[in-house]
């Protein structure tokens, strides 16, 4: 495969394996698609999803199943079971 980056991109590439973090071009362009896989994997939902997030958000409040702990809540629960 053979692949064209602008000069910018390029500049980039050379200064990431300059910096030694990567060892050459290939190793910098390959973290670069792991990392677009990853961001791909968490897009964001489309409105129509999200719509049937709230829903079921609602559908749990209306049964009850909710909890009123808040974030350090849950911390201090999480470290007492560690303790």
């Amino acid at each position: 495969m053979n692949v064209s980056l602008t000069p910018e991109l390029d500049r980039y590439v050379k200064r990431k394996v300059e910096s030694g973090l990567y060892n050459n071009a290939s190793e910098v362009v390959r973290e670069a698609l792991r990392l677009l896989v990853e961001r791909d994997r968490f897009r964001p939902l489309s409105e129509e999803e999200l719509k049937a997030e709230i829903e079921k958000g609602r559908a749990h409040i209306q049964a009850g199943r909710v909890s009123t702990a808040t974030a350090e809540d849950i911390l201090k629960m999480a470290n007492s079971e560690q303790g």
